[in-house]
């Protein structure tokens, strides 16, 4: 083959380790350089090139809006999985901007389905006020269930994407995955034409994207305010109303 376009790190990871010659372009990867798929952002150095999801800052904005949502909340949960190198970066962003908005960090490790229950658990005895879930892949796989989770906790929830939104979490932020596929695409026509990955420079998400969820909010008897409805990117509505 020419190329392989392989999205999420530990897919990225997986393509490297099966060729150091055939270009590989990588969309929704995280942390890049601390993971080694790459040197460097401005020059990766090897055949891999592409697209990263990993802004540590988004997490303070995530927190937030967590507070804009749930303005009396003082300590947030935050779901992490800790076989993941990267969210131990996003924790230590988290750590900073979480003293600065006055809130509390409760941290929960999941490194799999089973901790699930036991983590919410803790939540709930804890009295977490609000939740954070960093995004991973484990997480995505059961997105489903955390969001039924969230509402039985009666947590308000904070995600990375709009696709957990869509399976009934409450509100997303965070880089839009469309566009990352599709900017991928113009790195393969690159390398088609005879660019090499070494010298394409990762780029590093442009467009970010709002989502709320209305059904779920009114399951959790949650007024969304309106400054943030306003804002989003997409409103996901009750049955009687229409998505926008």
């Amino acid at each position: 083959m020419d190329v392989i376009v392989a999205a999420a790190t530990q897919n990225v990871a997986a393509a490297k380790q099966a060729t150091r010659t055939i270009p590989i372009v990588m969309t929704d990867a995280a942390n890049p350089v601390g993971t080694g798929l790459v040197a460097s952002l401005a020059r990766p150095g090897g055949n891999v090139t592409g697209l990263s999801v990993l802004t540590p800052e988004m997490v303070g904005k995530q927190l937030e809006l967590l507070k804009e949502l749930v303005p009396g909340v003082s300590r947030v949960a935050v779901l992490w999985n800790p076989t993941r190198a990267e969210h131990l970066l996003l924790l230590r962003e988290a750590a900073g901007a979480g003293r600065s908005l006055g809130l509390q960090l409760q941290l929960l490790e999941a490194r799999g389905p089973d901790d699930l229950e036991r983590a919410f658990s803790t939540m709930t005895r804890e009295r977490a006020g609000a939740l954070l879930v960093l995004r991973d892949g484990m997480f995505l796989l059961h997105q489903t269930r955390i969001a039924a989770l969230a509402v039985k906790s009666r947590l308000p929830a904070m995600y990375e994407g709009k696709d957990e939104v869509e399976n009934g979490g409450l509100v997303g932020f965070g880089p839009s995955l469309r566009d990352s596929f599709r900017r991928a695409a113009t790195y393969v026509d690159k390398i088609l034409k005879g660019a090499k990955p070494s010298d394409l420079p990762v780029e590093q998400p442009t467009k970010f994207e709002l989502v709320i969820n209305l059904k779920t909010a009114k399951a959790l008897g949650l007024t969304i305010p309106p400054s943030l409805l306003q804002r989003a990117d997409q409103v996901i509505r009750p049955p009687s109303g229409k998505a926008t």
